[in-house]
């Protein structure tokens, strides 16, 4: 049998090359083959899944966001029902020339991808070994808005590529750029650029002046950070950069630039603009603020589960208010009333501020910032830091116990010089205390700062065995079709031993079920009220304003006597 076999030879005008020189090139020739037919499948497999995506999804408004307490029942305040929509017609040339600037300055160009960006974007990413950078344009903004693609990923960016393709095929430019400026989070809880116009401005977006279109577009990178209502600073500076891209384009000068940052811009006041009805209701929006930021959720129609009990908040609401106006009316009361108030002007009256923490938890079962939400929307709770008087003294008694030392219950003094003030404010900042401290004995007396917040965090940590808790409000976040995004858990730290906590509550004098702890300033000017109950831990502070002595002490202890019987009833 012939063992005779055809010898392949290249073409004549390959002939002269080396034979590794061919080898290299075969390999190179199916390499390329081989990598555009896994290209094609991959194309053929991000197509088919975006397919499945409604695209009508893109021009339809998703539903209000919407609180609910810790039965699920809706709070009172939800917001996005009566979200204002604008037209193409309605956005200003500029506003629009700011949005290519910051964002996409080949919006109008490209199909929807900008390569030459996505390349440049790659490249970095393979350097830095992550996927940072997206060169997103407007289009895979709007998409990845619409359709919740959120985690970073090279899948996520091809599915978003495929669905961007798919936005342009069927959306001109101006319907794209319209749907995008209705659907981005601005902050403030404001889903659109009209709404947002409208909550900082005052105005429609239609009649925002240049220095104003340059401001809200500056936001969109960091809608609460850059929030003009919480950092105008901020704001400001994120307004400088846009006109600084509008410059670098060619679009102003300098001089331009100049003429718009001097252009006078009014932020509407929180209290004409907020639409909460209630302390409690405040203070979840800004903890929702903060958390969507930190996860970078732009969505509309979300789901809020919090921590408010309906019955706590009843509970503390009435029994403050009623016994504060009994307070009033009783004839010896020289401060003006509640009820004297004139609509508009700053509260003179007494006021209050009250904190209930989930013992075992820290969960915040109900929170009052104030007597009167409409009269003036300051939340106390957190913001108003006062002395602590003699309600100081179960943390001078933890102080003492946890470093071994004997508690004098009549002798807050002597109980407070066995370790000094230094380490006894120690102490009671691990417990939650936030001061500013005294650094003499005067600490002993009460000289220490603290809001009613960190007060109950304190008190809280005492009837947990010296468990600190981290205060929320926000319990669970889900989406329009009820996916988790969001959860939190009770976060819990020892501070203190459980022997010194005790030590401290034992303190507390017994009403009822529960176990209260009276205390006041020496000028009167503010009184405390702690409460530990089954289940809760109540701190209550009582003051005005501006500071001024609220009654004498026999009558201002009858007060706290009277609110701790109430709450323990």
């Amino acid at each position: 049998m012939s063992t005779w076999r055809p010898v392949s030879r290249p073409p004549r005008w390959l002939a002269w090359l080396p034979g590794w020189v061919l080898t290299l090139l075969k390999f190179l020739l199916w390499g390329t083959l081989g990598g555009a037919l896994i290209g094609f499948c991959l194309a053929l497999f991000f197509f088919a899944r975006a397919a499945r995506f409604d695209l009508d999804e893109v021009e339809a408004m998703p539903a209000r966001t919407t609180i609910l307490d810790r039965d699920d029942n809706p709070i009172e305040v939800s917001w996005g029902s009566s979200r204002h929509l604008a037209n193409r017609q309605d956005l200003p040339a500029f506003l629009v020339q700011c949005l290519e600037a910051r964002e996409d300055a080949r919006f109008f160009h490209h199909c929807g991808v900008d390569f030459r960006g996505l390349a440049r974007a790659t490249v970095r990413n393979l350097k830095d070994g992550d996927f940072t950078q997206g060169a997103s344009t407007l289009t895979m903004q709007l998409a990845r808005n619409t359709f919740e693609i959120r985690e970073k990923s090279i899948q996520r960016k091809l599915l978003e590529i495929a669905l961007t393709l798919r936005i342009e095929q069927r959306y001109s430019k101006d319907e794209i750029l319209t749907h995008y400026l209705n659907r981005i989070y601005f902050g403030a809880g404001c889903h659109g650029v009209d709404e947002a116009a409208r909550t900082y401005f005052g105005k429609p977006v239609s009649q925002l002046s240049e220095g104003e279109s340059a401001m809200i577009v500056g936001i969109i990178r960091g809608p609460h950070l850059f929030s003009p209502a919480r950092n105008l600073d901020g704001a400001r500076a994120q307004q400088s950069e846009v006109l600084d891209r509008l410059i670098a384009m060619g679009r102003i000068t300098a001089a331009d630039k100049t003429r718009i940052q001097a252009q006078p811009i009014e932020i509407i006041p929180e209290e004409q603009r907020s639409a909460e009805r209630s302390y409690a209701v405040q203070a979840v929006r800004k903890e929702l603020d903060d958390i969507l930021d930190a996860l970078d959720i732009r969505l509309d129609g979300l789901v809020v589960h919090t921590t408010l009990s309906p019955g706590w908040q009843l509970t503390l609401e009435t029994d403050i208010s009623n016994c504060l106006l009994e307070a009033e009316r009783g004839g010896k009361w020289d401060h003006p009333t509640h009820q004297q108030h004139t609509a508009g002007s700053s509260p003179a009256y007494l006021q209050c501020a009250a904190v209930t923490l989930e013992s075992r938890t820290g969960a915040v079962l109900a929170l009052v910032g104030g007597r009167d939400f409409l009269d003036s929307r300051y939340d106390r709770s957190t913001g108003a830091r006062r002395d602590l008087g003699t309600a100081f003294t179960p943390w001078v008694a933890a102080a003492a116990a946890e470093r071994g030392k004997r508690v004098l219950p009549n002798n807050v003094m002597l109980t407070g010089r066995q370790i000094g003030p230094i380490e006894t404010a120690r102490i009671a900042q691990r417990c939650g205390i936030g001061g500013p401290f005294q650094k003499t004995e005067d600490l002993f007396r009460g000289s220490v700062a603290s809001t009613p917040m960190e007060a109950a965090v304190a008190l809280t940590t005492l009837a947990n065995r010296g468990k600190r808790p981290s205060p929320f409000l926000v319990s669970r976040i889900s989406n329009p079709s009820g996916e988790v995004l969001y959860t939190r858990e009770a976060d819990l730290s020892q501070a203190i031993t459980p022997a010194a906590a005790q030590e401290a509550t034992s303190l507390f004098e017994s009403v009822g079920v529960s176990r209260c702890f009276e205390g006041h300033t020496g000028s009167e000017r503010d009184a405390w009220l702690f409460r530990i109950g089954p289940g809760g831990s109540t701190a209550i502070w009582l003051g005005f304003d501006t500071p001024e002595k609220i009654a004498e002490p026999a009558p201002l202890r009858a007060l706290l006597d009277r609110l701790g019987e109430r709450l323990s009833d």
